[in-house]
């Protein structure tokens, strides 16, 4: 974890942003195939994203980027 929070440190905002709309967008698909019943192939794989969403937005509001 510690390697993952280095390199999106390392990051410009803009490579976050895009980063930040792409996991979003990932998230949503999940969370839909849940709903139809396809179930998930791993069952941590929502909250890994959304963490992951929350170390992003956490890195981009310590920049003072708003969004």
């Amino acid at each position: 974890m510690v390697k993952e929070l280095r390199e999106l440190r390392e990051k410009s905002s803009e490579d976050l942003i895009t980063e930040l709309d792409r996991l979003r967008a990932e998230l949503v698909l999940v969370r839909s195939r849940t709903v139809a019943g396809g179930g998930l192939e791993k069952t941590a794989q929502v909250r890994n994203i959304r963490r992951r969403i929350a170390r992003i937005l956490t890195i981009l509001r310590e920049r003072g980027i708003k969004l």
